[in-house]
């Protein structure tokens, strides 16, 4: 007898679905088929486990289990219940007409229980496209389902559930999730928060100027000014994810495995802070079949880099066509993906080896020379995507006593979310570009006009201070947005000054 059920293969952030089909008949032993690997060729063992602990059989007569189409490679062992339902059917233990209206997924123990799995959302998307009734699955999976309208999302612990529920033996209510009332609830939430920051006025003000236009941004000060403490705070400050961008982030970290059990929708800003022994496959994503790396998983977030000439050399580099184009291409033998890569970059870095160049009370100790080759490890193009260049001095005693309160996240990200809704209006006619840090250099010659005595100012501290030319973009964009922040509709010579302070590395003579 012949019994077919469906499934679904994840790859990039999209899923498809996959036929498994399953036919016994004469002869001895199990043929997989379809191009499964090792973990799904090793779920006869537990599937015939799952089954006999229930009281089923395993056919002792030939069964071929084909998973189409056959030239897509299917990992992983989330293919176990689909198999397993399959046999019992077509071996006649298990009697229902409506296997072919869902999609299952599970990985099985060897108890018949069933174990949470990867990319559940993604398919889930698939799966209502597709036109399925609704999605069989581990329970612990459900809540994430469940995001998806439309679809009846069936939890179930063991495979005996999944049987009585196809058999009509016993009725499942399909789980029910308010994502809508999920998300508000969760939305500002954050650990860390810009009240519990003494001093460092100048560094918040930078920061904000960052989250207001989606700006990169490098911070170099000696060890202990606060750089990380800095960083960490950030998400707070950046406006709230709207429900599209949530659903895109949730996709990439179920398809990474990174959410939990029982969570659903990711609702804050992700935030990122890989450690500088990283590779650049871990950074950008791959593997065989291609998964994200640190930059998608911050997607619509923060990624972080302390220590920024630590990394490697090579694992920087491979950022610059992702920061350009937001989203990173991997390509194999047999499969190309795309993964999202929307992220604003903070970096931090001392300015030399011993950490106290230009400390206002400590003397550097590094030799003639040192200083400028320790800067030289992170490359001029990176530098050049990033807009805002911050020296972090330690704060004094008496600022770390203040007993004054320093304002708030939520203070901050008021205004931030204001010169957002600026921009989102700017840039209405081109729906690929919503921050000004995303303008190509058109847009800035047509956007950020500045006036007689703007240029003037430009033109002094480009040649006094010895600033690239990669910099006049920059200053242009970054003055836009503290414009943005002012709500003014034209840039101010002021605007442009607070923003040429912002170039430290460009500077002729910054590292001696």
């Amino acid at each position: 007898m012949l019994a077919k059920s469906y499934g679904a293969a994840v790859y990039g952030v999209n899923a498809y679905t996959i036929t498994i089909e399953v036919s016994v008949g004469q002869g001895l032993k199990l043929f997989m088929v379809g191009l499964p690997d090792s973990a799904v060729k090793e779920s006869e063992q537990r599937v015939e486990s799952a089954i006999k602990h229930y009281g089923y059989r395993m056919p002792r007569q030939k069964v071929v289990v084909n998973l189409a189409p056959a030239d897509i490679r299917k990992e992983g062992s989330a293919y176990d219940l689909p198999i397993a339902i399959s046999i019992l059917v077509a071996s006649e233990q298990v009697h229902t007409e409506t296997l072919e209206q869902y999609v299952m997924m599970g990985e099985l123990a060897l108890d018949g229980s069933l174990r949470p799995i990867k990319g559940v959302l993604p398919i889930a998307i698939e799966a209502r496209r597709q036109g399925f009734k609704g999605f069989v699955l581990p329970k612990d999976n459900a809540s994430e389902a469940a995001i998806v309208n439309n679809l009846d999302v069936i939890g179930v612990e063991t495979i005996e559930e999944a049987i009585e529920f196809f058999e009509g033996r016993s009725i499942v209510q399909p789980y029910v999730s308010n994502t809508r009332e999920i998300f508000q609830q969760t939305i500002n939430q954050y650990e860390a928060d810009f009240s519990n920051v003494q001093g460092q006025e100048n560094i918040k003000r930078a920061l904000e100027i960052a989250a207001a236009g989606g700006h990169n941004v490098i911070m170099i000060g000696p060890p202990g000014a606060g750089k990380t403490m800095l960083a960490k705070r950030l998400p707070s400050i950046l406006p709230p994810l709207s429900l599209h961008e949530a659903l895109e982030t949730t996709k990439i970290h179920s398809v990474a495995g990174k959410l939990g059990a029982r969570d659903s929708l990711v609702s804050r800003r992700p935030y990122r802070s890989p450690h500088h022994t990283i590779s650049d496959v871990a950074l950008v994503g791959g593997g065989g079949i291609p998964q994200p790396g640190e930059i998608s998983l911050a997607h619509n977030g923060v990624l972080f880099l302390d220590e920024l000439p630590e990394f490697k050399r090579s694992v920087l580099e491979v950022m610059r066509q992702p920061m350009e184009e937001r989203r990173v291409t991997i390509s194999r033998a047999k499969v190309t993906v795309d993964f999202p890569a929307n992220f604003m970059l903070v970096a931090s870095m001392n300015p030399c080896p011993c950490g106290f160049y230009n400390h206002p009370e400590k003397e550097c100790v590094c030799g003639p020379g040192v200083v400028q080759r320790y800067l030289n490890k992170v490359s001029g193009p990176l530098l050049d995507r990033i807009d805002l260049h911050v020296e972090v001095t330690p704060v004094s005693f008496d600022e770390m006593t203040k007993n004054r309160k320093s304002e708030s996240s939520e203070q901050i990200r008021e205004r931030v979310i204001r010169a957002r809704e600026i921009q989102i209006e700017r840039f209405k006619e081109q729906p690929q570009i919503f921050s000004n840090a995303m303008m190509e250099p058109q847009m800035v010659k047509e956007i950020c006009q500045i006036n007689d005595a703007g240029k003037q100012l430009l033109k002094t501290a480009m040649e006094r201070l010895g600033l690239s030319a990669r910099a006049y973009d920059r200053i242009l964009k970054v003055s836009r947005t503290i414009a943005d922040l002012a709500g003014t509709s034209e840039i101010k010579i002021e605007h442009l000054a607070e923003a040429i302070q912002y170039r430290s590395l460009d500077r002729d003579g910054w590292a001696g």
